[in-house]
């Protein structure tokens, strides 16, 4: 199977799930206003699908994770009812079996983030920026973690804006003065694991794995670079004048 062909299931999929759930939402309002960003993402893959086309993999984890949110969208998230249906097909309660205390599909959601983007966020740092060794598996799990403190912001801003009603089925805290703190650990925990398991493979399959890593903390310029870049000015404000 060629990958257009695979890219081009897995956007029907995901279309197919949306326009299925797109039906008598919990709360359209909500169902809005959480699509605004599975609409971006979907139009950013769609346009990059050509110059930047993403590995197999990669695009599996973006689509299941868009899946995800699809369906926390539908329900909204703090009303997903994954726990009647795990009670309707095993006759237990999957919350009395963990433990939970609260609906925590949107936690999973958070760590799915972290978990499922994180690999494709690398690809993109190693195939764009042509980063190497150390670098490879910090910035994605750097981003990841800086990202899921803006959503979170973006949620708070959310919730000033459109008040109590709205902006409390956005934002899916559930009374927890420390969700965002929760979400956002979350996310970097998903990241930390895809990472560190992409290390593992990589350091057992890569010969020069161990030189990579290594030459990628190396100190490849001695010369601090603001006090180049002054030089570099006065220079060339020295020759301007000069020439006048």
């Amino acid at each position: 199977m060629t990958r257009k062909l695979y890219f081009t299931i897995l956007i029907a999929a995901l279309a197919v799930l949306w326009a299925v759930l797109a039906f008598h939402p919990v709360d359209r309002s909500d169902w809005l206003l959480e699509n605004v960003l599975l609409c971006l993402g979907v139009i950013v893959l769609l346009a990059t699908r050509k110059r930047l086309p993403l590995s197999g993999i990669s695009y599996t984890c973006i689509l299941v994770f868009l899946c995800l949110h699809v369906i926390g969208a539908h329900y909204t998230y703090a009303e997903v009812p994954y726990d009647a249906a795990f009670r309707s097909l095993t006759g237990h309660s999957f919350d009395e079996l963990v433990g939970w205390k609260r609906n925590n599909y949107d936690r999973v959601v958070h760590f799915s983030y972290g978990l499922l983007l994180a690999y494709p966020i690398r690809e993109l740092f190693l195939r764009v920026a042509d980063v190497r060794g150390f670098w490879g598996y910090f910035l994605p799990l750097d981003l990841t973690m800086s990202s899921s403190m803006l959503y979170e912001l973006i949620e708070w801003l959310a919730a000033e804006a459109f008040g109590s009603g709205l902006g409390a089925a956005f934002l899916g805290s559930q009374g927890d003065e420390w969700d965002a703190q929760k979400d956002m650990a979350l996310a970097s925990l998903g990241a930390l694991i895809t990472m560190t398991l992409t290390a593992l493979v990589n350091a057992t399959s890569q010969r020069d794995f161990a030189r990579e890593w290594v030459d990628s903390l190396r100190v490849h310029r001695t010369q601090p670079l603001g006090e180049i870049e002054l030089q570099r000015r006065k220079l060339a404000d020295t020759g301007t004048a000069s020439s006048k």
